[in-house]
């Protein structure tokens, strides 16, 4: 009997005891549900950023700039293996000659820039093309004229008679920001109207597209926007708009293996566009401004090798000589932080900033220069080597002669025993080629007149009818004298 009372007392504290942890355990899992539920709202946070007023909303944007990106179709001479360039086709692809049996026809965009029928393209959208028709987004059709181009920026501008037209505003691409929102307005594969959006995904880019040829004056400025928005073969020349539907850039080239859009697309930035339709509509010819340096982008390699602690700023690597950079006393080894106001950290900014000013213009540069800061004022130059802008008329008289013309250096001269000469560079077809004359040629006379520049060499020509009598030198010392008619 005792043994069972001690059973029955021992079952009864076990069946306690096991009641007690059983609610000691379930108070402990509620506590720590409890806890996870507050260290995690996963609700209450979805609710919390959830704000319809502050989504980004591309139809404003699309509806400002769709009517104001037109089609461009251009029509070429019929040549056999003709090759048309597009950098949409060509950027990280295969360059094949095509095989032509109608007339050759391609397409692009443009973007209406006034009410008047200005519009903006890319030059490798109409170069060399005999004609160029513009489609509007209603349908309406137009002969375009072409005013100017200028291949070292890849834009052209054209225009159509018509009057009351939709066209964007300019924006400011100096205040564009990385991961900002942007639309691509174009007709890619002849797909009018098309609106694609994505961010801005760098600044500053070069990505060496355009043609470098120092004999041909071409000296490309790449400073492009890099974003990802969807653009593929026909964009080019259409718009980059921000969310406010102002223009900041003029899409140009994609980064692609297959000629289709892969992940970036590259646009020209509009500050750059603006200043080369001013120089078209002012002068007909986009007016380039130089420093006179030679500079390279200051990484860590060089900063090491030439004991640099702080790596910001453009590394000037050489000078021209009688250059502006060289007048304001700038030198080799200093280091470019500033042109203006605006801060410069690579080529491409630096060339950029430059770009947006003509000769003559005084622009200040900050640099450093032995750990210490400096600013110098200077005189931007042109590329032979003075402050004269060039007038399209004078550019015909160029054309007719068929050549590209450099100075010669007063060593040169001296080896030569000659007072002056301007030294034919390149020549392709025209009047000198067509006299006889060859390449290295240093035409020091025109009808008597001495020639040193090529301003002197456009007041000989200028208004000129007839007979002309051109005398000069070869590298080897033979004399030559050549007579062409105008």
């Amino acid at each position: 009997m005792k043994k069972f009372g001690s059973a029955l007392l021992i079952a009864i504290l076990g069946g306690i005891s096991a009641l007690g942890i059983n609610q000691l355990i379930q108070k402990s899992n509620n506590n720590d549900h409890s806890q996870l539920n507050y260290q995690t709202p996963v609700k209450y946070i979805h609710t919390a950023v959830k704000n319809p007023e502050n989504e980004v909303d591309f139809v404003a944007a699309a509806e400002m700039s769709v009517h104001s990106v037109v089609h461009v179709k251009t029509t070429y001479s019929q040549q056999k293996n003709q090759y048309i360039y597009d950098p949409f086709r060509d950027f990280f692809g295969q360059r094949e000659p095509q095989q032509q049996q109608q007339t050759p026809t391609a397409s692009g965009s443009g973007v209406i820039i006034s009410q008047d029928g200005y519009i903006v393209t890319n030059n490798h959208v109409i170069d060399q093309a005999e004609k160029i028709e513009i489609t509007l987004n209603d349908k309406r059709s137009y002969t375009a004229e072409l005013i100017g181009k200028d291949p070292t920026t890849d834009l052209a501008l054209l225009k159509i008679k018509e009057n009351n037209l939709s066209f964007i505003n300019y924006g400011n691409s100096d205040v564009v920001k990385v991961g900002e929102w942007v639309l691509a307005v174009g007709n890619p594969f002849n797909l009018t109207s098309t609106v694609t959006a994505g961010i801005v995904s760098a600044k500053a880019r070069n990505i060496n597209i355009l043609e470098n040829d120092p004999s041909k004056g071409l000296n490309p400025i790449e400073s492009f926007i890099q974003t990802d928005a969807a653009v593929n073969p026909g964009n080019s020349g259409g718009a980059l708009v921000n969310t406010k539907g102002e223009l900041i850039g003029i899409n140009s080239a994609i980064a692609s293996n297959t000629g289709s859009y892969t992940g970036y697309s590259f646009a020209i930035p509009v500050n750059i566009a603006r200043k080369v339709v001013a120089d078209l509509l002012e002068f007909g010819e986009v007016q380039r401004a130089y420093i006179g340096v030679s500079i390279r982008d200051l990484d860590a390699k060089l900063a090491k090798e030439k004991d640099i602690t702080d790596i910001k700023g453009v590394y000037v690597n050489g000078l021209t000589e009688g250059g502006a950079g060289e007048e304001a006393g700038i030198k080799e080894g200093d280091i470019i932080t500033t042109i203006g106001e605006a801060s410069v950290n690579n080529v491409p900014e630096l060339q950029e900033q430059i770009s947006r000013h003509r000769p003559g213009d005084k622009v200040n540069v900050t640099l450093k220069r032995n750990n210490e800061e400096k600013i110098l004022a200077l005189v931007l130059k042109n590329k032979n080597g003075n402050t004269d802008v060039v007038k399209k008329e004078k550019t015909e008289i160029m054309s007719a002669l068929g050549a590209t013309f450099e100075q010669v250096s007063a060593s040169d001269m001296k080896k030569m025993s000659i007072q002056n000469g301007l030294r034919i560079s390149k020549l392709n077809a025209g009047k000198l080629l067509s006299a006889g004359i060859k390449e290295g040629f240093i035409i020091t006379y025109i009808d008597k007149k001495k020639i040193t520049t090529i301003k002197d060499l456009n007041l000989a020509l200028e208004n000129k009818k007839g007979g002309v009598l051109i005398e000069g030198i070869y590298p080897n010392g033979m004399r030559a004298y050549y007579g062409f008619g105008i």
